[in-house]
């Protein structure tokens, strides 16, 4: 009987037809049948590719199957956004601010900035972070840090603040000139610690009373682009903080002529006229406190006919001699005070009801004078608007009511607030008087970034008082490359690109800034002009992200490694033509 069990393979027969070979590759099986050994052709496979078809040859002779790739990945690392802020750091001259020679301590300090933009951390966590052997980027890959040591990054610090007189005298040559604004505001964060002479207690805008804390005061030109910081003990008044910042800018940095623009608590009628106000070349924007505002219209300077037509006015008082007085009114500011006294003033009345019944409750009533008044003291320090009722405390009674004329008054001024400044007319009108006071939201907007948003300052893990100096000059920096990624990087995040038409389209310059129809339109969609999804900074710093750079070798050759890029997205190549940066 014959048998029909065979082997199957490929069978390759050549033949030459004038002058030209032919292959033909056929699928065979080869069986015996008694003592005959038979060929039984099962398919033509000279149609397929050369490299198939020599695949189907090995394998049906028994060859273990190569790999799909000669390539093999021996390590991935995210890079778009190192690449990113990387090439913008050196695009803006940051590497030769810090020093005009590349050395160790330089290449870390510049690791220590695009670290705190990409991932905020401690020093030791950066550390490791930049360690090729547990880079959490490609960062410490491409400044060519090799191994770094626990200490080297503190030791980094201390070599940038040697520098710091250096290199803010440098910014303030690139964005300072004779004549220029300067925004000047401070804030303060807390700490845990105790080992600082930096550390007092004092006002704490970060709400942590229990905390000691740290003052610091930045430096920004007109567009908020940030200059200078330096750091104060944490019990430092704002407007003891102005004097070093003057001397500053016009001895150290040469700028002879200058308008210095703070707030109301920060350019105070004391220092103006302990101060400023005899400086020659120096001029000052600022704002009046509430008691101010209150007493000019006392005196008939500010009156409700004043905004009959117009929500701005220049009017002048013997009481600011040599200065202009611009008053303003917002009629959105007035009815958000409007409401918000109403809230307060039934809030505080419900509560002094529950104190009046209790002395009138026939079981344990509340009886004392000094009972009563600590009662109703606690809850008109809540709600602080103690001065709006009249109080009648006795032993056995409480009694309230509103002062309907203090009310009054106060009704009157709001949404009043009024702008004092040494500026001539004919150097800065009312408008963009107003304008450059409004501006500190610029300062108020870095401070926010600094502090919580995206450098993250606190945590404070330094114990010496230079090493938190370094670290807050260092976030300065950090908050200077994000300064300018944000203005070239405005397509394509939430932030209005367009606001200079918007601008100029502005009704009044006492209300709030518009957002343009570009910013409107991307609100809107979630889409920029082009079609591409919009961001937050945060947000496209973890799409760039995914673009990695990898570190390749042929499979089974570990001296033939090299690197290569995943390819960007549009997205991805959108961010870097706009920043300039070659990925």
């Amino acid at each position: 009987m014959a048998s029909r069990s065979g082997a199957v393979h490929v069978a390759t027969t050549r033949r030459t037809y004038k002058g030209r070979v032919y292959e033909t590759h056929l699928l065979r099986r080869t069986y015996r049948d008694g003592d005959q050994v038979k060929h039984q052709t099962l398919g033509n496979l000279s149609h397929l590719p050369p490299d198939l078809i020599e695949t189907i040859r090995r394998r049906l002779r028994g060859d273990p199957p190569e790999a799909a790739e000669p390539w093999e990945i021996v390590r991935s690392y995210p890079h778009g956004h190192v690449a990113a802020t990387l090439g913008m750091l050196k695009a803006l001259g940051v590497d030769n601010l810090l020093a005009s020679r590349a050395d160790r301590e330089r290449s870390l300090v510049i690791a220590m900035i695009v670290a705190r933009i990409l991932q905020p951390a401690s020093k030791l966590a950066t550390t490791r972070a930049l360690r090729e052997e547990t880079a959490a980027t490609s960062l410490g890959l491409e400044l060519g840090l090799g191994t770094i040591q626990d200490e080297e990054l503190y030791k980094a610090l201390d070599w940038l603040l040697q520098r710091q007189t250096r290199i803010e005298t440098k910014l303030a040559k690139n964005h300072l000139w004779d004549g220029t604004l300067v925004l000047y505001d401070v804030t303060s964060s807390y700490y845990t610690g105790r080992r600082s002479t930096l550390l007092r207690f004092g006002y704490s805008r970060d709400g942590k009373r229990g905390l000691p804390q740290i003052v610091y005061g930045l430096l920004c030109n007109a567009e908020g682009c940030p200059v200078a910081i330096e750091v104060f003990a944490g019990n430092t008044a704002d407007s003891k903080t102005l004097s070093k910042q003057v001397a500053k800018v016009r001895e150290r940095f040469g700028v002879r002529r200058v308008v210095f623009v703070g707030d109301r608590g920060m350019i105070t009628s004391r220092r103006i006229d302990d101060e400023l106000r005899d400086v020659e070349g120096l001029d000052w924007i600022s704002a009046l406190r509430a008691d101010s505002i209150k007493s000019l219209a006392s005196q008939g300077v500010i009156q409700p006919s004043l905004f009959d037509e117009r929500d701005l006015a220049e009017v002048s008082s013997p009481d600011y001699p040599a200065e202009r007085l611009i008053v303003c009114r917002n009629p959105l500011l007035a009815a958000e005070r409007a409401r918000k006294r109403t809230e307060l003033l039934a809030a505080t009345e419900q509560e002094l009801e529950k104190i009046a019944a209790a002395t009138q409750r026939a079981r344990k009533p509340l009886r004392g004078t000094a009972k009563i008044g600590l009662k109703v003291g606690n809850v008109l320090n809540r709600h602080k608007v103690g001065k709006h009722f009249e109080l009648t405390i006795r032993d056995d009674e409480f009694s309230y009511r509103r002062n309907a004329t203090r009310i009054a008054e106060e009704s009157a001024l709001d949404g009043i607030y009024v702008i004092r400044t040494s500026v001539s007319a004919e150097a800065l009108d009312s408008k963009d008087t107003v304008r450059a006071y409004k501006d500190l939201s610029k300062v108020e907007r870095a401070f926010r970034s600094i502090k919580t948003v995206d450098l993250k300052v606190r945590p404070i893990f330094h114990w010496m008082d230079d090493r938190i100096r370094s670290h807050v000059f260092l976030c300065m920096l950090a908050y200077y490359v994000e300064w300018h990624m944000r203005r070239k990087l405005a397509p394509i995040l939430f932030d209005d690109h367009e606001r200079g038409q918007a601008e100029a389209l502005r009704e009044s310059i006492v209300t709030r800034a518009p957002r343009s129809e570009a910013a409107h339109a991307k609100d809107e969609t979630r889409r920029t002009e082009d079609g591409l999804p919009v961001h937050s900074f945060r947000s496209l710093l973890s799409d760039l992200a995914t673009l990695a750079k990898n570190r390749v070798r042929l499979r089974g050759t570990p001296g033939s490694e090299l690197e290569l890029l995943t390819q960007p997205t549009e997205l991805q190549q959108r961010a870097f033509v706009l920043l300039g940066v070659t990925p």
